[in-house]
């Protein structure tokens, strides 16, 4: 798992060969991104499926009420098989765009 830290969020990055290994590599660093703003890219490559992303609905659901942003970069997932709240952009540019999106949201007090 590679972690770069940004000015407004920190960006995850998967370099393992699971989704499983990546999502237990998640899991044993999450509590020092309680405050940041997360794009979590997991790679093209590994074989995911919804029931592996919906794994991170929690975390979603944490952040939402942290207000802090949680968005997932994964092209081959459609956003619309998951619920509203949950973030999940096919490209990094568009994680970024969602990031900057919900952040007005929350000065206009959404």
């Amino acid at each position: 798992m590679h972690i770069k830290k940004k000015e407004t969020y920190t960006l995850i990055s998967s370099d393992e060969n699971s989704f499983a290994d990546f999502y237990k590599s998640f899991l044993s660093k999450e509590k020092e991104f309680v405050n940041d703003h997360l794009i979590v890219d997991i790679s093209n490559n590994m074989n995911t499926n919804k029931e592996d992303l919906l794994l991170f609905l929690v975390i979603a659901k944490q952040k939402k009420e942290n207000n802090t942003s949680f968005v997932i970069v994964n092209k081959n997932m459609n956003m619309d098989d998951f619920p509203e709240y949950f973030n999940i952009a096919p490209t990094l540019q568009e994680a970024k765009d969602i990031l900057e999106m919900e952040a007005m949201e929350r000065e206009l007090g959404f």
